[in-house]
């Protein structure tokens, strides 16, 4: 059994890797074994924004942690600092959450831009919608926080009927908040979540 995600997603050393053979064999292996398989190639860069939609189920959340381990990929995400209070702190900040402080003067889309301009190497991936139920609009600070780190945004998604978890086009944000939205939704119309009347 081979390693599906990191021989499709990986196209040079640029990308921010973490974990060893060990866990990715297990992510590979879950993934295998539920008959989930990659599609599409994560651009060569260090950093980058990935807007994952859509986002209707907490299985996502579990999946995304699979892909990550078989494709080796130190990804963050965000979640609020009282979430990292626990003795279970260490493995949540392993796994890549990033404590945000909702209630400092400084605000959130700043103080995600301020970890993509203090590092070398940072991918951030964020659910646009910012909840799992059905939403009219989806939430723009993951397009505030790439204009103002100059980053990409790398598309990302999980289709449930066609098992694949795949990785879209890239987009450079143009400051047309109106017309890269409608590239970006028209793009996510072609993919079906876990529960389709939630997108």
């Amino acid at each position: 059994m081979s390693n599906a995600f990191e021989k499709t997603w990986i196209s040079g050393d640029a990308i921010p890797r973490r974990g060893n053979w060990f866990s990715r064999t297990v992510g590979s292996g879950l993934l295998w074994l539920a008959g989930w398989k990659p599609a599409g190639q994560l651009p060569n860069l260090s950093k980058f924004i990935v807007v994952a939609a859509p986002h209707t189920s907490n299985w996502d959340g579990v999946l995304a942690v699979l892909v990550l381990w078989a494709a080796g990929l130190n990804i963050h995400w965000m979640v609020k600092r009282e979430v990292l209070d626990n003795p279970f702190s260490g493995i949540l900040r392993w796994l890549g959450a990033i404590p945000v402080d909702r209630q400092s003067p400084v605000g959130l889309v700043d103080q995600i831009v301020e970890r993509f301009t203090s590092r070398e190497k940072f991918i951030v991936v964020i659910t646009p919608e910012g909840t799992r139920k059905r939403v009219e609009k989806w939430k723009t600070g993951f397009y505030r926080i790439a204009m103002g780190a100059n980053v990409p945004i790398v598309l990302a998604y999980a289709d449930y009927p066609k098992r694949t978890v795949g990785i879209g086009p890239t987009l450079i944000p143009t400051g047309n908040l109106d017309a890269d939205l409608a590239r970006m939704m028209d793009f996510f119309k072609t993919v079906t979540p876990r529960h389709p009347d939630r997108a």
